[in-house]
């Protein structure tokens, strides 16, 4: 049996419906009698070449060919059409009449009344929440830069009077050759202009921390962030090291209602300097947050009265402490006795890297090392076995190799068994922060356990396993939105050495005729 990763012909981004799972308009069902097939060609222009995936609303989305102008295309199509397809066309039409750099390119909208079709710029890269669900968050400088973008195409689609209403990590598309695109606007009237800028503060805390703050997304792909008793997200200064003062404020500032919220172009501008300052890596030198509106003739840059207060009483403290430490050292040098001690060295006697009262630094997850030996195929009764030391292809660092299932009738395994799984023995106990799996395609139904010993390579053991393991978070199995699944629910003070990769369900393979996928790669990061 061949091993090989299944990707995405001319790049792996799904072009639309990636964004807020909320905000999905409620669509008809997937395509089934009279669906589109590869070489069709719509309204005599538009060529079918292959089927990339379906969004959240239920559309179905095609690579295809402008065979006048021979561009690539993204082809998103709805059934049925008509007043069913309205809400979908008129966003189109309006998006359309926005050129920018960092806006996806709208080319065509068509009612055929029994299905609609919207013609969009095809783009080869990936979305922001499927680099990072790869790569893990992102260096500060790169994701300035992207927001940075995002807030630029902002400024051109509120100067029209237009709101965007879906900035999300599966809405802003990285292309490869570096160009950053936000796509797939979706405006309804819960949305405004303000909470497109708030979803820029939602995009700088995903990209420097890996989770989405932004809490009205409800049941989405993303994992939510870490937040306090008042379900307020943590800094990301408190999630990672290494994330500039004077970033970490921006961010929080976007996110935080107290704070106004500044006009696209003001925060376009405003990234724009600390973009330049990050090639010098000059963060800390930028000085005070510069939000400047446009609609105003005042300068002044947008501040809350509680943070101008702080900063005054902190100068006015600083300058005490200046005051009693410089009579002291006026004093002591008058102490012929001072100038026998030796000099003492801040901080002296502790652990360089534990902050003054004792707290724990924290730490960023490194991926945990993993062999052949360490991961299993779990393949409950009735299971034939057959999959046995394909395990392997999923630790080997190689997503051209793979762990291929084989095809069922149904989604659910057939309805046969439970499911199936990787084991992984981490050989001792340790704290865990992630898994993240790399399958062929979106659709998978996944969730994660754990057990406190290895039962045995039987049918038997995997049986005895099932029942003995338990899942790390108590939410129902989560069906991934894209070919990268994430899962950070472990709890930070539990150690793991036993885990399960467990899938449940199956995506429909290409062809229709069943249920299948490849499993690429598990990965696991912990501390």
């Amino acid at each position: 049996m061949q091993h090989e990763a299944c990707t995405t012909e001319g790049g792996l981004v799904t072009q639309v419906g990636e964004g807020h799972e909320t905000a999905a308009d409620e669509a008809g069902p997937v395509l089934t009698f009279g669906a589109p097939t590869a070489g069709e060609i719509l309204a005599e222009r538009y060529q079918l070449e292959q089927h990339v995936n379906n969004d959240s609303a239920g559309r179905q989305v095609w690579r295809g060919i402008d065979v006048i102008l021979r561009r690539p295309v993204a082809v998103v199509l709805r059934h049925p059409g008509g007043a069913s397809a309205t809400e979908m066309l008129q966003a189109a039409v309006a998006a359309s009449r926005v050129i920018h750099p960092n806006l996806v390119g709208v080319y065509d909208a068509i009612d055929e009344q029994s299905r609609a079709y919207v013609v969009r710029e095809w783009v080869d890269g990936e979305s922001l929440r499927d680099l990072v669900a790869a790569e893990g968050p992102l260096d500060p400088a790169r994701a300035i830069a992207i927001a940075h973008a995002v807030a630029d195409a902002l400024t051109a689609v509120h100067a029209t009077g237009m709101v965007h209403g879906n900035v999300h990590p599966g809405t802003t598309l990285i292309a490869d050759d570096g160009r950053v695109v936000l796509a797939d606007a979706r405006a309804d009237s819960a949305d405004s202009v303000e909470s497109d800028i708030r979803s820029v503060g939602g995009l700088l805390y995903f990209a420097l921390t890996g989770h989405w703050p932004h809490a009205e997304v409800g049941r989405s792909a993303l994992p939510d962030a870490n937040r306090d008793s008042s379900g307020n997200p943590a800094a990301p200064r408190q999630v990672r090291a290494g994330v500039p003062a004077y970033l970490d404020d921006l961010t929080m500032d976007l996110l935080d209602r107290r704070v106004a919220a500044p006009a696209a172009d003001a925060l376009t501008a405003e990234l724009g300097r600390l973009d330049a300052a990050s090639e010098d890596e000059e963060y800390e030198d930028v000085g005070p947050l510069r939000f400047v509106q446009s609609s105003s003739s005042s300068a002044e840059p947008i501040k809350s009265t509680p943070k101008i207060l702080l900063g005054v009483g902190a100068l006015v403290l600083i300058a005490i402490i200046g005051l009693v430490f410089g009579i002291r050292a006026i004093n002591d040098s008058s102490d012929p006795e001072t100038g026998a001690n030796p000099p003492v060295t801040a901080g002296a006697g502790q652990n360089p890297e534990t902050p003054a009262g004792g707290e724990t630094p924290t730490t960023e997850p490194k991926k945990i090392a993993l062999t052949a030996d360490q991961v299993r195929i779990v393949d409950p009764p009735p299971g034939d076995r057959d999959d046995t030391g394909e395990a392997a292809y999923v630790v080997d660092g190689d997503r051209e190799t793979a762990w291929d299932l084989a095809t069922y009738t149904r989604p659910n395994f057939g309805n046969r068994k439970e499911g199936m799984g990787v084991l992984i023995n981490l050989g001792t106990p340790r704290a865990l922060a992630e898994v993240r799996v790399s399958t062929s395609a979106p659709g998978v139904t996944m969730d994660v356990r754990y057990g406190t010993n290895d039962p045995g390579d039987t049918s038997n053991g995997d049986k005895k396993l099932l029942k003995e393991y338990k899942k790390v978070a108590d939410d129902d199995s989560e069906k991934s939105t894209g070919t990268n699944w994430l899962f950070s629910g472990f709890e930070p003070d539990q150690k793991y050495q036993y885990v399960l990769v467990f899938l449940t369900e199956l995506p429909k393979n290409e062809d229709g005729a069943g249920y299948e996928v490849k499993v690429n790669e598990i990965e696991l990061y912990g501390y």
